[in-house]
């Protein structure tokens, strides 16, 4: 399906980038990263204009951002408790409700771009815990705004190695998300040791 959608890109453009960050940022599993990747790279190659992508990319990104926060807002523990009962998402919800616990303003920015697998739990976890409209909004934006120029960027400067790219990124986002949720798990550990002795 990926492969048919990529086809897609040079005849649907900044359209069909902002409908997959829209999705993505919903927890909808589509590879939004490669996406903004092909179409910057679509946009080297003159086939597309870099500015209308960049901003689809931005718009579809920020419009799920806040779907994802205004669902949380108006379902509450209950979102969060539909999204437990899938077994491939309710370790990721779990994580993202501590760290948002933890680090409310810089979890949203940071798991815009850097710990992105978590963003659209993020999202209905900062709804659910009634962080005000825009406390998330300015974080979700500037996270956004990183994100998006990163992968559109990449993708315009390195068009002839696209492949290779997407693959190394898509290993680096893996290896950050597994080293922040370790290190979420080693802090509750030391404070849980911490306690017990206590």
């Amino acid at each position: 399906m990926t492969e048919t959608l990529l086809a897609l890109v040079p005849q649907w453009g900044a359209l069909l980038i902002a409908l997959v960050n829209f999705l993505a940022c919903l927890a909808i599993p589509l590879p939004a990263s490669l996406f903004m990747l092909a179409a910057g790279a679509f946009a080297a190659a003159g086939d597309l204009a870099v500015l209308p992508i960049w901003i689809g990319a931005l718009a579809g990104a920020m419009l799920g951002d806040q779907c994802g926060f205004w669902i949380g807002r108006g379902l509450g523990p209950r979102a969060l408790a539909r999204l437990r009962r899938r077994r491939r998402t309710a370790a990721l919800v779990d994580r993202a409700v501590r760290w948002l616990d933890q680090r409310r303003l810089p979890a949203i920015f940071l798991s815009r771009w850097l710990v992105s697998a978590l963003c659209p739990y993020v999202n209905v976890a900062a709804g659910a815990a009634r962080i005000a409209w825009p406390r998330f909004t300015l974080p979700a934006l500037a996270g956004t705004c990183i994100w998006v120029s990163v992968y559109v960027g990449l993708g315009y400067s390195f068009s002839a190695h696209i492949q290779e790219l997407g693959s190394v990124l898509g290993n680096l986002a893996a290896a950050i998300a597994s080293g922040v949720v370790a290190a979420l798990i080693g802090r509750a550990l030391w404070r849980g040791g911490a306690e017990s002795r206590d």
